[in-house]
């Protein structure tokens, strides 16, 4: 079985809709967890993801600009997935 250092390696040069496929079948994947597998690794992310913000390596951006992208890509007609 390939390891995540692979897959993470090859998957970039992938087709889009190759990765795209990836994805789809990856996210899909963790649905299968039990809701206690699914709060433990989703807390894990969240404490992941907020000592990167507090160690500098991970910006953040406002609430303000997140919705205002969010408004102009979807005025525009493009998805935001």
């Amino acid at each position: 079985m390939a390891s995540v250092e692979a897959v993470s390696k090859t998957a970039p040069g992938l087709p889009v809709e190759d990765r795209a496929v990836l994805a789809e079948r990856l996210l899909a994947s963790l649905e299968d967890l039990d809701e206690r597998e699914s709060d433990r690794l989703r807390g894990e992310e969240a404490k992941r993801r907020l000592a990167a913000y507090r160690n500098g390596t991970a910006g953040a951006r406002s609430a303000a600009d997140v919705y205002a992208r969010a408004e102009r890509l979807l005025s525009d007609g493009c998805s935001l997935s």
